[in-house]
């Protein structure tokens, strides 16, 4: 675990060596913060209507504003995140330092996991510049954490796998644009699966749908904390790990 963490901390370093850490999590904090005002604001006002007409229950903050709110932050994530992952080992195999690594006594899954956890910790770093917004939220309203809580877990395990498929894509090439673009159109891929398949009942719709990053995360969306997608997230991630650890294995033995 010593080296994990060692690659870890040098991976986390690099990218503040760079803007693509300010760059993210600047343009995170500046898409969230507008989209907190924008549903801030209807909320104040369909609050507002409702007291005039009388009569009306009392608006839930969770589900106006909080649950639509990371809903629209996991759908910002699948832009931002192939930034995060793109250069993750493109930019070994282009400054070609990935044969230092290679011939290491490092360990393949040593360097995979350091790698994975240092674009996590960032990732991290990214979602936590939406906690701001949301402290208003709870300074001055009545919102349940719980759900709140589930989302966030929701919001970081579908942000695992898709950095493990970045992951996984950056060992395949040496060109972080190429990296970057075919992260996101295979994360665009799997978040739309759930469209194509959505009025369709055949089995292998089912099974398409059943794949969707999308699908799993209704249930975090809404506060409930299901097992089920929760083992799924977790698979997919030791999946695409294992497949870069494969084509790790492959790099080596061609060096």
């Amino acid at each position: 675990m010593r080296n994990v963490w060692v690659i870890c901390r040098k991976e986390l370093r690099s990218y503040f060596a760079s803007p693509i850490a300010y760059a993210v999590m600047a343009l995170f904090a500046l898409i969230f913060g507008l989209v907190f005002f924008i549903f801030t604001r209807d909320f104040v006002n369909m609050t507002f209507r409702s007291q005039m007409m009388g009569g009306a229950p009392p608006m839930n903050v969770n589900e106006f504003i909080i649950r639509p709110l990371l809903g629209f932050a996991g759908t910002v994530s699948l832009f931002l995140i192939p930034m995060i992952s793109m250069r993750l080992f493109a930019e070994e195999k282009r400054n070609g330092t990935i044969e230092l690594l290679l011939t290491s006594p490092v360990q393949d899954l040593s360097i995979i996991l350091g790698k994975w956890l240092g674009a996590m910790f960032l990732y991290l770093l990214v979602l936590g510049t939406s906690l701001p917004n949301l402290a208003f939220l709870f300074a001055w309203g009545k919102p349940d954490w719980k759900p709140v809580l589930v989302a966030y877990l929701g919001l970081i395990l579908q942000g695992g796998c898709l950095l493990g498929l970045g992951a996984l894509i950056s060992a395949m090439t040496s060109n972080q644009i190429v990296a970057g673009g075919a992260a996101f159109f295979f994360s665009l891929l799997l978040y739309m699966l759930s469209w194509f398949t959505e009025y369709d009942s055949t089995n292998t719709s089912k099974v398409l749908n059943y794949v969707s990053i999308v699908t799993h995360m209704e249930n975090f969306s809404k506060g409930i904390l299901n097992l089920k997608d929760a083992i799924f997230y977790v698979t997919f991630i030791f999946l695409v790990l294992f497949l870069t650890a494969r084509q790790m294995e492959s790099l080596r033995w061609r060096s």
